[in-house]
């Protein structure tokens, strides 16, 4: 942890979770960053708080152009980022009961057109893939052998160990107190002292357009949502490490292999205000009944149980790039949870920009534009805080 105060550089990152950890990395060669920190270790609410798979086929046209533009990256990083792969194959099935094959159907002709390798699958071939599913349930199931889990620890720490190594620093215990714009640049009053740059750049997750509000910006109508998930031990005879991440089709629960368990939730998409956010019994509740109705497993005790908020704007897609009229503001946000696996093309992406510079040539390549994630752009609902109470 770097603290002290009136400290002065080319670019400052609020946020150390997943967004500002990948801008930083790719940013600090270019010029000197702080990143600041609110919590007294990055990475400690959603960027913590993943289920950690790489879905080359989730979300929506831009999601998935990041998805792809970064994937190099995972594949190959540079020498010294991480001491493991960041990712290794996992495979993910989705399943359908009696009326749910129409939505499968149509699942798998727009991943077939995006020829992603997908294949329907049923009878003994399913219940291979996954012994625990309940063939009076589940009917038939939507394979994908090349997703991948993500070493999202070792995917963090490799960017802010290589912003390090340009000269990037990390300040922790840095909650954002406030920001001021001068005639030389943003002065960021925080617990840890007070900084100076040109650019602030706003990677502040859940809290991005509390930030925003902060310094003067238009909201972006950043809403966050809670993702309940927990663990459990799997049955005996049954080893998960060997089997692949399951979700019903209509995306109401999943189960992924973690750590020699199950890691489960019932998806949840529950709007909240920016917070620490804990699980709730009900969403507990719900989770455990759903899995046990769809396969045979019984959850018994909970291992671990946790939430985290996945923050989304109106379209779904991230909002990269400076507000209009609001010089040096930049915005970072809105992954909503796609984060982990869009990370290496955003923090390309966002460094470029920040620095007033195109696409880089691998997010362009993917059909993406620049106008697919700025601020403010048509495709955003009207921009309103969140306010009241968790529903």
């Amino acid at each position: 942890m770097t603290s002290s105060t009136n400290r002065h550089a080319d670019y400052i990152i609020i946020g150390a979770g997943m967004a500002g950890a990948s801008c930083a990395y790719f940013l600090a060669p270019h010029g000197s960053v702080l990143l600041l920190e609110r919590e007294s270790q990055p990475g400690y609410h959603t960027t913590g708080r993943s289920a950690a798979l790489y879905i080359e086929s989730y979300g929506n046209a831009a999601i998935r152009a990041l998805n792809r533009a970064g994937k190099p990256f995972f594949l190959n990083p540079p020498a010294g980022f991480a001491e493991n792969p960041i990712l290794t194959p996992r495979g993910s099935l989705v399943l359908a009961e009696m009326d749910q094959l129409d939505s499968l159907s149509r699942m798998h002709e727009e991943l077939a057109a995006q020829a992603s390798g997908t294949e329907i699958v049923e009878g003994n071939r399913l219940l291979e893939l996954f012994p625990a599913i309940d063939p009076a349930k589940i009917v038939r199931g939507l394979y994908d052998p090349n997703d991948m889990d993500m070493d999202v620890h070792a995917l963090h720490w490799g960017f802010i160990r290589g912003m390090r190594a340009s000269g990037g620093e990390l300040v922790t215990d840095a909650e954002i107190q406030g920001l001021t714009r001068t005639a030389d640049g943003w002065t960021v009053e925080t617990r840890a002292g007070t900084f100076r740059a040109p650019v602030v750049i706003n990677a502040g997750g859940a809290w991005a357009d509390e930030i925003g509000k902060m310094a003067g910006a238009k909201p972006i109508g950043l809403v966050p949502k809670r993702r309940t998930a927990f663990t459990f031990d799997p049955p005996e005879g049954i080893n998960p490490e060997v089997l692949p991440a399951v979700v019903n089709v209509d995306e109401d629960w999943y189960i992924k292999p973690e750590g020699g368990r199950f890691l489960g939730s019932p998806a949840d998409e529950t709007p909240s205000m920016p917070t620490d956010a804990q699980p709730e019994d009900l969403d507990l509740a719900i989770a455990v009944d759903r899995i046990e109705n769809a396969t045979t497993l019984k959850v018994g005790r909970f291992h671990s149980r946790w939430a985290g908020l996945r923050s989304f704007v109106g379209d779904k897609s991230p909002v990269v790039g400076f507000e209009p009229g609001l010089d040096g503001f930049f915005w970072l946000a809105g992954q909503g949870g796609y984060g982990i696996q869009t990370s290496a093309a955003m923090g390309m992406t966002s460094a470029a920009l920040a620095q007033g510079k195109p696409l880089p040539d691998q997010v362009a390549a993917e059909g993406l534009a620049v106008t697919d994630l700025a601020p403010h752009r048509p495709s955003l609902a009207e921009a309103v805080y969140f306010s009241g109470e968790e529903s």
